[in-house]
């Protein structure tokens, strides 16, 4: 019996299938291990890096904790202050004319603008009325003064003939009385006739002081009623004159006297020497205002009445604490202060406040010349509540750095 052959090499070709087998199997492995070594590195880069953002959170938020605050002091008020009121210009002297005679205007002489004279005639009117009333009134005169004339020779004649007794006393005083009644009648006459020639001479329309003519309001033809309708308005541009209304709690301040400064917006630079004349010296229970009268010289017209303007009413020394008024806490309880103490806890203190000065509020109670104040409260601010000093209020002004900022996350 024969043996079997073997198949054709069959045994040489197992190991060289084994070979790359095993080489791929290293290779993965090697992958593998650098693909955890990899991983690691990133688990270990990514632990670092929160563990760097958690520190930089937690000094943030260590920072954002602290309240910086500015802080400022009250100020000891030496001198005095400057109030400032609003104002209009008047002439010291300005009125409306008006006729007092009837007719129809002949003619006028002056127009707006026009520097007049005390006296100097502005307009005419023609009233042929008061001319026939006039010469009626003369004649009534004339035929008063010749009854008088009668009445005193027919007196004369009976005194004569009663010292021969030829009359009687009874008819005498009837005489005399007569001649009396006559002078009377003739009294009357010549203040009618003097009442119509001063009504006549205001037939002629002229300036009662010397000023400007600011307004027209007639024409030639127009009809004009006595003591109806306006003919010019007349105003004295020098000097000048400002009523302005002081508040209550500076009234006390103003006295007659006083110099102040008045400006006005469109003459930039240029300023006006003025000087209280008069007070009213009394308080309008409406308006809790008193009145001041400032007089106002213009020698060169530079200020033109009805002109608004400011006036700068510089008052006497006042002494006292005054702080910014955002300083200043509105609460419910009453008006308070933020004060920092020495351990830098804030201290809420209660103030009594004075005058209100526009930017700045004087103290009266409250609080000293060294406490410091912080400068914009927050409404969430309370008592003994800890803060950090930051910039004053002087050195923000004076372009100080402010307090370093929290530090940004990577």
């Amino acid at each position: 019996m024969s043996e079997p052959n073997p198949p054709p090499e069959a045994v040489p070709a197992a190991p060289a299938a084994a070979a790359p087998r095993g080489r791929a199997l290293r290779g993965g492995t090697i992958a593998a291990a650098v693909v955890l070594v990899l991983l690691a590195l990133g688990a270990g880069r990514t632990v670092l890096s929160r563990m760097a953002n958690a520190k930089v959170l937690d000094d943030n938020a260590a920072e954002h904790a602290v309240q910086y605050v500015r802080t400022t002091f009250a100020k000891v008020s030496a001198g005095g202050q400057t109030l400032a009121l609003p104002g209009t210009l008047q002439g010291a002297q300005q009125a409306p004319i008006a006729a007092r005679a009837t007719g129809y205007l002949k003619r006028w002489t002056k127009d707006i603008g026009a520097p007049v004279e005390k006296g100097e005639l502005l307009a005419e009117i023609e009233s042929p009325e008061i001319d026939q009333q006039l010469s009626q009134a003369v004649a009534a005169r004339q035929q008063t003064a010749a009854s008088l004339a009668l009445a005193k020779s027919t007196t004369e004649r009976w005194e004569a003939l009663r010292r021969k007794d030829v009359v009687s006393q009874q008819e005498l005083d009837e005489k005399r009385s007569a001649a009396a009644q006559a002078s009377a009648n003739l009294a009357a006459a010549d203040a009618n006739v003097e009442r119509l020639r001063q009504l006549q001479g205001f037939t002629r329309v002229t300036a009662p002081f010397s000023g400007v003519i600011t307004r027209r309001a007639v024409d030639t033809g127009d009809l004009i009623d006595s003591g109806g309708k306006t003919l010019f308005v007349l105003t004295q541009m020098d000097p000048l004159r400002i009523y302005v209304n002081v508040p209550q709690s500076y009234a006390q301040l103003v006295k007659a006297g006083q110099k102040v400064v008045v400006t006005q917006a469109e003459l930039r630079g240029k300023t006006f020497a003025g000087e209280v004349v008069r007070t009213a010296g009394s308080i309008d229970s409406a308006t809790r205002t008193m009145q001041v009268e400032i007089k106002l010289a213009n020698r060169d017209g530079a200020l033109m009445p009805g002109a608004y303007v400011q006036v700068s009413l510089p008052l006497s020394a006042n002494p006292g604490l005054v702080v910014p008024t955002n300083v200043l806490l509105f609460r419910g309880e009453g008006t308070r202060v933020a004060v920092v103490d020495a351990a830098s806890k804030v201290r809420l203190k209660p103030v009594t406040l004075g005058r209100n000065l526009g930017e700045a509020m004087e103290i009266v109670d409250g609080i000293g010349p060294r406490d410091r104040l912080i400068v914009n409260p927050s409404d969430s601010l309370a008592e003994g509540d800890s803060v950090a000093l930051g910039v004053s209020a002087e050195e923000a002004a004076a372009g100080a750095s402010r307090p370093p900022a929290a530090k940004a996350l990577p």
